[in-house]
């Protein structure tokens, strides 16, 4: 008898979980841990999603590390706080800043790591939550749903439309609840 494969939703982290500091139009990490807020209804959100039987993966690019400009030792002590504040199965993080990085969004590594993991299935039933159009294209390369919360940012939009797209997670998660019972 083969098991089931599980299913997942995928979040990225800044603009997602926690509050993205905008300048110019565009979203940044917090630099500080003092900086790093969860938005509102974040863990509850996350909650829904654990009770329905989801995977709740954070895929995250933090290639500020990469730059010199952050300590992976602050990156690591911002997910130790989501962490025990959100109710999630894993962290996946690449810190690189080159494209040819498999696991940088848009690239699908993150999330097919994760599948490998877990023991996911990345069709339909998988869904990638994301404020930026690398997310958006990261869960479609995978063959996930896509989520794209539209903040208006003042950069790229995502070239191919995402599947349903919202102005926060609860919102997100709701319409995924809403699918999955379809």
């Amino acid at each position: 008898m083969i098991a089931a494969r599980r299913r997942a939703v995928f979040l990225d982290r800044d603009g997602v979980l926690n509050r993205a500091v905008v300048r110019g139009g565009k979203p940044y990490p917090p630099a500080t841990l003092d900086e790093f807020e969860l938005l509102p209804g974040v863990g509850q959100a996350v909650e829904q999603l654990k009770q329905a039987g989801y995977v709740c993966v954070v895929a995250t690019n933090q290639p500020d590390v990469a730059r010199g400009t952050q300590r992976r030792e602050v990156v690591d002590a911002m997910h130790a706080s989501l962490c025990r504040t959100v109710p999630l199965d894993d962290v996946f993080v690449c810190f690189e800043d080159g494209p040819d990085c498999f696991d940088r969004k848009p690239n699908p590594g993150l999330l097919l790591r994760a599948a490998e993991k877990y023991g996911l299935d990345l069709g339909p039933d998988c869904f990638m939550v994301g404020d930026r159009w690398r997310d958006i294209e990261a869960g479609r390369r995978a063959g996930c749903r896509t989520v794209f919360l539209d903040y208006g940012y003042a950069e790229q939009q995502p070239e191919f439309p995402p599947d349903h797209t919202t102005s926060d997670l609860p919102s997100a998660v709701q319409w995924i609840l809403n699918k999955s019972r379809a």
